[in-house]
């Protein structure tokens, strides 16, 4: 293997470990466990309220572990289920879900927006493009790996 590439891809992974760590930093000074954190900031990046499919694919955690959030926020009143077509469900913030979100998430996503408003226009799209072309390539070798 390429020495140098090999350098690289532990760079992007210690990066993208650091960046995991910074979000559960987040969670646990908002007072809450990472997988509340993901399924409030789905709800939240979707209005104030969302197809629990959308979380499962925005959150990136598992559907058990996006379950066992919802079931704890439906248990704190923060949220409610309402069905929608066919067996969809739509995750509803209650009000007092709406308010500690704009309390918790909403500072978390003012963070994000401070961040990226350093950098210019021309970064931005950089960064996502080129993120997300690795995501694309790696995914393709991860198809064509054996099992």
């Amino acid at each position: 293997m390429n020495t140098i590439l090999f350098e690289k891809i532990h760079k992007l992974n210690y990066l993208a470990t650091e960046l995991d760590a910074a979000y559960h930093q987040a969670a646990l000074k908002l007072g809450m466990s990472d997988s509340v954190m993901c399924v409030l900031y789905a709800i939240y990046d979707n209005g104030e309220g969302c197809l629990l499919s959308e979380i499962y694919k925005q959150s990136g955690i598992s559907k058990q572990t996006v379950n066992s959030a919802v079931r704890k926020l439906e248990k704190d009143e923060m949220l409610y289920l309402e069905r929608s077509k066919g067996k969809a469900k739509t995750v509803w913030l209650t009000s007092k879900g709406k308010s500690y979100t704009n309390n918790t998430i909403a500072h978390l996503c003012e963070a994000e927006t401070n961040v990226l408003s350093s950098w210019s226009a021309e970064e931005i799209e950089s960064y996502i493009s080129l993120f997300e072309k690795y995501v694309s390539g790696f995914r393709l070798q991860l198809e064509g790996m054996s099992e």
